[in-house]
């Protein structure tokens, strides 16, 4: 719902509320309602405000309690701050606000530290605990709402996005190489660190799950609140059915993801997660007893030319009655904005599926919806990623099951045009190379072998190519092993990233019933057959949504999500642009590219004989986020509006 910024001065000079004011100057976009700062000698904070809950004065933040001894500044939303509001009110607490900001000072006043455990929802947080003398921190459970960090020998910076802590006039770093040679070179950007490692050397992400304590001595204490479960649980026969319990909690999770003060909407794509969301919204939405808004239900699509999912998408507006509101996409228009696109996002993204996104979120802010649910999350905890069916054989085929195996291999084929023949052998063969992977000996020689495969680029350069290493090998084990890779490294957080960056770009907050940790906790209890069975993949979510969303989308057994057309796009309207990008001073300058080989790869792309978009998008987007670097960070699209005549609230 907001940005905030954050400096702790250990070196004994208070904080500068100068710098505060440049870092919230560059976070007006994640909040033009309202800014003010908060200064108490060695602590500072820099708010901006998109008003979603308690939209009146009493909402504004930084918000002080009424003791004056806890000061929040608070990205994100508690969804079950109405609950946690009565429970404080029984224990005596009194409140001047009707949001959710209040309830979250007056549950650590409660709780102290633990209070974390009690939220259900999205949220990055610095608390200054004036009666201990600590900055105490958290991000939620699943990594929804963003929080960077840099240290320096002096000063501890924290800020809703990277930008802000670039223009702090601190930042002394540079390009990470150690990321952006994997990037440039592998292809990738979704692979998340073990630490936190961003493409700016020295920031980092604050993990998800986990709070912290700082002293103005700058010692810090930081631990994991929150994890997934370890192994699938063993089901209470007297417990309602898996699909049961997967459509209870998924519509409550959307019930409490329409409580707002602002008109919300759906990000529609015609496949099985965003479908759901939306009739599961409609059916809050005019549900009597319901506790939220009633308002009329707004879609936002993008239907590409290239991937056509119309007979999903009218399906579903059949059965909901919501008013659509079609996503235009010009690709040059596209190609000219990539400036402020990489500046929002701060880093490269995976591919141009991203700025589809961002082009759904413009559309929504320009409609004047502030909120916009969405099924991102879904694949990663539910099994709907194709590769997912791999891992799931794999398992079947170590464990012994090998009848279960053959039934599964035997349904699955013909529904996706294969060979049940050639997938067995396939299985057998992944199988074999997850045992050996036992032996140090093996693992080894498969690094070393990826290694040499990814140094071998021919777009690159020697010395780029010894930057690069293979990435870490997820040493799974099946299905269950995939699913927690894909949700804590890859490539889960790079779309949390993604999704948060593209809403609030146009001010528009961003909400994911599928990560309510609830469901997640669920779904990780669940064993693998409860997510694949035969040819469908999210098992049983499908049986859950039976007789909620239209059978045409429950039994669809491909899956595009927001596809781009990259591909016609970098033969056709594209070609000229990248040509002229490959011909500029500054690519030549920079030394690391085979500019030669890169344009006659263009030219085969041009040609259909190969495919190289996504090459093609990287090397545009690096060199866009390059020259960002070299220019400071300045904003691209002229001055945005700093904090201005905001309230600072200096108390030393």
């Amino acid at each position: 719902m907001c940005g905030f910024a954050g400096v702790l001065s250990f070196g004994g000079e208070p904080v500068d509320a100068e710098v505060l004011q440049r870092m919230g100057s560059v976070l007006a976009h994640r909040g033009p309602d309202d800014a003010a700062m908060y200064v108490a000698s060695q602590v500072g904070f820099v708010f901006r405000r998109l008003s979603i809950l308690d939209i009146t004065d009493s909402g504004r933040q930084p918000m002080r309690s009424e003791d004056g001894d806890y000061v929040l500044v608070f990205n994100g939303e508690i969804y079950n701050y109405l609950e946690l509001r009565h429970e404080l009110l029984a224990l005596g607490h009194i409140f001047r606000s009707t949001g959710d900001s209040e309830v979250l000072l007056a549950a650590y006043r409660q709780w102290g530290s633990e209070c974390v455990e009690r939220f259900n929802g999205m949220w990055a947080f610095l608390i200054h605990d004036r009666r201990r003398g600590v900055v105490f921190g958290a991000r939620d459970r699943m990594g929804v709402k963003p929080l960077y960090r840099y240290r320096t020998a002096t000063q501890l910076f924290w800020a809703s996005e990277i930008k802000a802590i670039r223009a702090s006039g601190a930042y002394r770093g540079g390009i990470n190489w150690d990321v952006a040679s994997a990037f440039l070179l592998v292809g990738r950007a979704d692979e998340l660190p073990e630490d936190g490692a961003t493409f700016h050397a020295g920031i980092e992400q604050v993990p998800a799950g986990t709070a912290f304590e700082v002293d103005t001595d700058g010692r810090q204490r930081e631990w994991r609140y929150w994890s997934l479960p370890n192994q699938p649980a063993t089901l209470n026969e007297e417990a309602p059915a898996p699909p049961d319990r997967f459509a209870e909690l998924l519509a409550d999770s959307v019930h409490l993801r329409l409580r707002s003060d602002v008109p919300v909407g759906v990000s529609l794509s015609g496949g099985l997660d965003s479908s759901s969301i939306m009739c599961l919204m409609a059916a809050a939405l005019t549900n009597a007893a319901s506790d939220v808004h009633p308002q009329p239900l707004r879609a936002f699509c993008y239907m590409s030319p290239d991937f056509d999912e119309s007979v999903y998408i009218r399906a579903t507006l059949l059965q909901t009655a919501a008013d659509l509101h079609l996503v235009d996409i010009d690709p040059l228009m596209m190609w000219t904005g990539l400036t402020s696109f990489i500046w929002h996002q701060d880093e490269p993204v995976h591919s141009m599926t991203g700025m589809v996104g961002y082009e759904v979120y413009r559309t929504a802010a320009a409609a004047g919806v502030k909120v916009v649910l969405g099924g991102q999350g879904a694949d990663e905890t539910v099994a709907g990623y194709e590769n997912y069916f791999v891992e799931y054989w794999k398992e079947l085929f170590t464990g012994g099951h090998l009848l279960r195996l053959a039934r599964e291999l035997i349904s699955y084929a013909p529904a996706h045009n294969a060979s049940s023949k050639a997938l067995l052998r396939a299985t057998v063969l992944n199988s074999v190379g997850t045992l050996l992977r036992n032996f140090s000996s093996y693992r080894a020689r498969v690094l070393a072998r990826n290694t040499r495969a990814l140094r071998a680029n021919p777009w690159f350069n020697e010395e780029l190519s010894r930057r690069v290493h293979a990435l870490p090998d997820p040493a799974s084990r099946g299905l269950s092993d995939t699913l927690r890779w894909s949700v804590e490294r890859s490539p889960l957080p790079l779309y949390l990233r993604v999704e948060d960056r593209n809403s609030m770009a146009h001010s528009v907050e961003a909400r994911l019933p599928f990560m309510d940790y609830r469901l997640v906790e669920f779904l990780f209890s669940l064993t693998s057959e409860w997510k694949l069975r035969g040819p469908l993949n999210k098992y049983v979510m499908r049986q859950a949504m039976r007789g909620h969303i239209p059978e045409v989308v429950r039994t669809r057994v491909d899956k595009m999500g927001f596809p781009s057309s990259a591909t016609s796009w970098f033969a056709g309207p594209l070609y000229e642009p990248m040509q002229d990008l490959l011909a500029s001073r500054a690519v030549r300058e920079r030394g690391i590219y085979n500019i030669p080989k890169i344009r006659a790869d263009l030219d085969r792309h041009r040609s259909g004989e190969i495919d190289v978009s996504s090459g093609l998008f990287n090397v545009a987007q690096f060199e866009t986020w390059e020259n960002l670097d070299s220019s400071g960070w300045r904003v691209p699209d002229g001055p945005v509006n700093d904090v201005g005549d905001a309230v600072v609230n200096t108390d030393t």
